[in-house]
């Protein structure tokens, strides 16, 4: 059937060329949005002509009558084409068109009798013959599917996918708008790395032919920006994308957008009160109360959030004493998925926090937090280490481990180390996860209803 619909439009394209029509218009230029267009009308009766662009998403003819529903990136509006304004050739060709179309159309708005807000067809031209079908509706998993790997199709047909997008959009740019008040500056470090470091992950790797090298995409934005730091600049940050060689999961795509921010003179404490502020901000971006729900589940994200060590947290919910990876490992079985409220879970092992300054009071953990709600991990921060000798040191441990076998150990980065031996200023240094922070205040269950083009496996 979707062979036979293709065939018939594209009779209809040659055609059209034939009638000396250009079904692939080169322009067009309307003086409203949809929404702009219903917004002229107030009271009056009817306006001034105006021009409005957009898909043809519902058509349906009464006698000499045309209705139709146009779409812009907006909003819709009504068209009425009348046979007795536009005359017998225009108004079949107008008639003729068909859905998916993009048009062009100019003319006055007015309210028809039923109340609805119309633009009466005085001119229009085709812009766009669409040659397949808009889908009807979307049901059942193998339409989801479709939905995400097509999310051209998606976008069209759910105007609430668009509103997910748009609200992305609004948190990003409030979370710049944060970051540039308190005096960051926005930087771009390279996405190719000969050393993919900065988090403990499995990297892609590539080839250079000209360089004949084999270099890596980031799994992190922290080395070269904690370079940055050495430079001089003393508060920075990056939005971007990263790269982790790892399976699909609802709540992991292996292309992700991830910010990161570094602050000279602060620390994790200082971190924190960030964190919160950027949660608040987004919300509001995204214009979702603080007390509000995801999946089903209530929670209020008004700071000030919950604080409290991992090892109590773990004491708590097990009963056990643990350090190092034993105790990281407990927490993640035992105690993460329980932690519903926002809670900042501080003082992490050092053998898992490579990057991380020690506590004073007891050097088996490091100023680290992690920022849990509803189970999930949502920022992760640290006051920065500092130390090029201790951070040497363990470097030196994980190229051991990696050595051992472990791949997603931290890789030695001797150029790193040099930085640190000029100088680098204490600092308090974020990551926070953007996707999963939009699915949170989206209310979107997986990870790909917010990226727009998610990697999908293979169409069998």
């Amino acid at each position: 059937m979707a062979e036979d619909f293709l065939r018939d439009r594209l009779e209809k394209v040659e055609r059209l060329r034939a009638a000396g029509v250009d079904p692939y218009s080169r322009g067009f230029h309307p003086t409203h949005s949809t929404v702009a267009a219903r917004a002229l009308l107030g009271d009056a009766e009817r306006t001034d002509p105006v021009s409005v662009a957009g898909r043809l998403m519902v058509k349906r003819q009464q006698g000499g009558l045309v209705f139709a529903d146009l779409q812009d990136g907006r909003g819709r509006i009504q068209l009425m084409a009348n046979r007795s304004i536009l005359g017998e050739e225009e108004f079949a060709r107008f008639a003729d068109l068909d859905l998916g179309d993009i048009v062009g159309v100019g003319g006055p708005v007015f309210r028809t009798k039923r109340g609805e807000i119309t633009v009466e067809v005085h001119s229009f031209q085709l812009l766009t013959k669409a040659l397949r079908p808009l889908p009807e509706k979307w049901h059942g998993l193998k339409d989801v599917e479709i939905r995400y790997r097509q999310r051209y199709v998606d976008l069209l047909a759910n105007p609430e996918v668009r509103d997910v997008f748009r609200a992305r959009t609004r948190v990003i740019t409030a979370i710049r708008g944060l970051f540039d008040e308190r005096g960051f500056i926005e930087v771009e470090t390279p996405v190719l790395q000969e050393i993919p470091g900065g988090g403990l992950a499995r990297p892609f790797r590539t080839h250079h032919n000209s360089l004949d090298r084999e270099l890596y995409l980031r799994i992190a934005l922290e080395l070269h920006l904690k370079r940055l730091l050495v430079g001089g600049f003393e508060r920075v940050y990056e939005i971007g994308r990263v790269f982790r060689n790892e399976g699909l999961s609802p709540k992991n795509n292996p292309e992700f957008t991830l910010l990161e921010s570094y602050q000279a003179y602060a620390d994790y404490e200082d971190v924190m009160q960030l964190v919160e502020d950027l949660i608040v901000v987004s919300a509001m971006a995204a214009e979702r109360p603080l007390e509000t729900s995801f999946d089903g589940e209530s929670v209020n994200l008004t700071p000030p959030y919950r604080r409290e060590r991992m090892s109590d947290l773990v004491l708590e919910h097990t009963g056990r004493e643990a350090a190092g990876e034993e105790l990281n490992e407990l927490f993640e079985e035992h105690v993460q998925a329980r932690l519903r409220e926002p809670t900042f879970v501080l003082d992490y092992p050092v053998e898992i926090s490579p990057l991380a300054r020690p506590r004073e009071d007891d050097p088996r953990f490091v100023e680290r937090f992690e920022l849990i709600i509803l189970g999930r991990e949502y920022a992760n921060a640290f006051t920065e280490l500092t130390d090029p000798i201790d951070q040497r040191a363990r470097f030196e441990a994980q190229a051991a481990q990696r050595a051992a076998g472990d791949v997603e150990a931290h890789p030695m980065d001797e150029d790193f180390v040099r930085a640190m031996e000029y100088g680098m200023p204490p600092a308090g240094g974020l990551g926070m996860g953007i996707d999963r922070l939009v699915m949170l205040l989206t209310d979107s269950p997986a990870i790909r209803d917010v990226i727009l083009f998610p990697v999908m496996k293979s169409e069998t």
